[in-house]
């Protein structure tokens, strides 16, 4: 299996901001809610043992985070059942940090990893816990609308190799391009201050 660095990817002109607006547009208006066919969200769900911080393993590419390295989400409970989302990525060409601030709710039953998530007003995209460490919640795999998004996400920056590969089989055998994953660099920022890009 050939992975890829998140650092050896390079960003397209333009506007960071403008980039990650109108990659999360297309993401939500293109993608809304739907559940990739022949996928099931995990059941027994518990949101509370889900918020939180998860850091950013490895992804499928897509525009909203290309080029971008030590990537987290933080989840908190909001009024009414919604959960708050703040995503956070390093960009090492710009010395700069993004981050992009958004809503969840459940698609359904509270207790299926199916959700839809906003980051610009009525506009929700799928957000699918398809795989889950239910014993102590400290690993997910997560996938978008179609088969175009997916994500391995743990509570810690590293994320012991044998885990990463039984996801990545399971991502395999639900029909995910799994040789074109990008292994997310979650080294220290320190390591990039200064740098030239």
């Amino acid at each position: 299996m050939t992975m890829k660095n998140a650092c050896s990817t390079s960003g397209r002109p333009g506007s960071t901001l403008g980039r990650l607006m109108v990659g999360s547009m297309l993401f939500l208006v293109l993608g809304c809610v739907a559940l990739p066919e022949g996928i099931a969200p995990v059941k027994d769900f518990e949101l509370e043992r889900y918020l939180g911080r998860w850091y950013e393993i490895a992804r499928l590419d897509h525009s909203f985070e290309r080029g971008l390295v030590n990537v987290t989400a933080d989840y908190t409970l909001e009024e009414e059942g919604r959960v708050r989302v703040i995503n956070k990525g390093y960009r090492p060409a710009e010395n700069a940090w993004e981050t992009a601030e958004g809503v969840a709710a459940f698609v359904g039953a509270t207790d299926v990893g199916r959700l839809k998530v906003s980051f610009f007003g009525p506009f929700y995209g799928g957000y699918n816990v398809i795989a889950l460490d239910k014993a102590a919640y400290q690993y997910a795999l997560v996938c978008g609308p179609s088969r175009s998004y997916l994500w391995i996400l743990a509570r810690q920056p590293q994320l012991d190799p044998t885990v990463i590969e039984t996801l990545v089989g399971r991502a395999r055998e639900l029909g995910f391009a799994v040789e074109d994953l990008i292994m997310v660099d979650q080294t220290p920022v320190e390591r990039f201050a200064g740098s030239d890009g």
